[in-house]
């Protein structure tokens, strides 16, 4: 008799119809029952696990039954619901979530789950938002809970104690995804996502150098195909609007296969790291008078020397054909910050021009080591990138790409710690920015009270000037782009929300406190 294993979670959403992703212990039919009707889909089968998205159209509280047995809802927790989403109005969204249970001890290290705490809220009757939006380290591959230490050992005896195959990956999603009151949450709120470094391993495309270092190492190639794999199934389908995902080359094989898809699913991902032109983790969508448009900056990196690009030029192009005006908000998703702290950005252009070779071999061997060492890899590090982003978000702000938005807000996480900034070209008034950006970090996963202050030195005190020699003694070119930090930055466990209506927005922060309530509040537009 199938059971549910991870889900029900809605995923994508219009003013029409919802999908919901399931994972089942056994292959069956999935059925959804919505609006009065009821939709069906057979399970796929990949390494061994059973999976089906399944699409329906209608709105108001929802049923999964496995093979006719009803199995959702469950007692003791409201029924989940598709709420129709013609209008994008609170978009809630962070980042970095560890997944450990939420006694004392644990809430000593890691902190309150501020996920869990918005769900409680839900559930004591908070009007939903359109849609939640996580923005990466949603699974620890590499920093796994002492519980998924222990599922590795009952399993291997040998390798590290991180994730390296898609068995071990399903179980960390397992463990991320079940919680009670976070997995109705995830049933009952529409969800988008994209991937960073800790869903797959820290540093994650650093440069070419990390890309050789790892190549090298015995379990890294099973680590990476398992996890852009469990990536595309627990993620990345989701994401997909009906159309996008029928006309997927991988999921229409890995249906139409006799068996198990392991095989295909494999080679796909392999493809997709080794030759990342060749898939397009990155989407967009038009909800109402809102464009929200998720980058890859992760996968799609090109790391040639000389030819660095946060994103490759396929990706660019993609992106400058969908990053325009006419939109009320332009809402751009990228998993690392765009526009941190300057001093610590100067330091980043530096480190990428050393490593480039411009102060000679000998240094360039060195500044690949502190690139690695202090997790340079922001913006700032992919320098002729930054350059041309900000070149395009003022173009659309001015008006010389349509009907200039009311606002463009970058939306990241990533450094576990949030503030917004508000930026323009260099002669601009910050006071009355379009352009801004908003990091959310960390959901659940603080820095200690002593990373908390290093990283205010760094970032805020030490970096401003130290950044601006470095910048000067690499020659590097004047920044044509300013911007300024105008809140922050907070340190505890938050999530922030992003409020529409029609050309107004207004952006919340939410820390993690016994009374969950509103840190900080900033209206960006009128």
């Amino acid at each position: 008799m199938p059971d549910l294993l991870v889900g029900p979670m809605l995923r994508h959403v219009d003013d029409t119809s919802a999908s919901v992703w399931v994972e089942t212990s056994e292959p069956c039919e999935v059925t959804v029952g919505l609006g009065g009707g009821r939709s069906t889909e057979r399970t796929f089968t990949v390494h061994g696990h059973h999976y089906a998205i399944v699409d329906a159209e209608g709105a108001g509280e929802y049923t999964v039954e496995l093979d006719g047995r009803p199995v959702w809802p469950v007692e003791g927790f409201p029924p989940s619901r598709v709420r129709p989403l013609a209008e994008l109005g609170t978009v809630v969204f962070g980042s970095c979530r560890t997944s450990v249970p939420h006694d004392d001890a644990h809430e000593s290290v890691h902190g309150p789950d501020v996920l869990r705490g918005y769900g409680l809220r839900l559930m004591a009757g908070e009007d939903p938002p359109s849609l939640l939006l996580f923005l990466g380290d949603q699974v620890y591959a590499d920093e796994p809970s002492p519980e998924m230490i222990d599922f590795i050992r009952a399993r291997r005896r040998d390798g590290p104690d991180e994730i390296v195959d898609f068995e071990e990956y399903a179980e960390l999603y397992r463990q991320a995804w079940t919680e009670p009151v976070v997995r109705w949450v995830l049933s009952t709120v529409p969800t988008a996502m994209i991937f960073d470094d800790h869903d797959v391993r820290d540093d994650w495309n650093t440069s070419d150098v990390w890309r050789r270092q790892m190549a090298a190492v015995q379990w890294w190639p099973s680590r990476v195909v398992s996890a852009l794999g469990a990536y595309w199934i627990y993620q990345h389908l989701g994401n997909l609007s009906p159309s996008e995902r029928k006309a997927d080359p991988t999921l229409a094989a890995i249906r139409a296969a006799d068996a198990d898809g392991a095989v295909i699913l494999d080679a796909f991902a392999k493809r997709a790291d080794e030759d990342p032109p060749s898939t397009r983790w990155s989407y967009a969508r038009d909800i109402g008078g809102t464009r929200l448009i998720m980058l890859d900056t992760r996968c799609a990196r090109s790391l040639e020397p000389g030819r660095r690009r946060m994103i490759d030029d396929e990706e660019w192009s993609w992106f400058t054909d969908l990053a325009t005006g006419g939109v009320d908000h332009l809402l751009i998703g990228s998993s690392v910050p765009v526009f941190l702290p300057s001093g610590i950005f100067d330091v980043e252009s530096w480190s990428e021009a050393v490593a480039g070779g411009v102060w000679g071999r000998r240094a360039a061997v060195w500044g690949e080591k502190v690139r690695q060492g202090l997790d340079l890899e922001h913006w700032g590090a992919f320098r002729r990138s930054f350059d041309d982003l900000g070149r395009l978000l003022v173009d659309v702000a001015a008006g010389r790409r349509g009907r200039a938005p009311a606002t463009i807000v970058l939306l990241s996480g990533d450094v576990h710690y949030s503030y917004l900034a508000a930026a323009g070209p260099a002669s601009a008034d910050l006071d009355a920015a379009r352009i801004y950006q908003a990091v959310c970090s960390p959901i659940r996963n603080p820095l200690s009270r002593t990373l908390r202050f290093a990283n205010v030195v760094a970032s805020f005190g030490v970096a401003g000037v130290a950044g601006a020699i470095l910048a000067r003694l690499a020659r590097l070119p004047r920044r044509s782009f300013r911007w300024k930090i105008t809140d922050g930055p907070w340190f505890p466990n938050a999530l922030a929300a992003l409020d529409l209506d029609g050309r107004s927005a207004v952006v919340r922060w939410y820390a993690a406190r016994p009374d969950f309530g509103e840190t900080v509040r900033v209206r960006l537009a009128p």
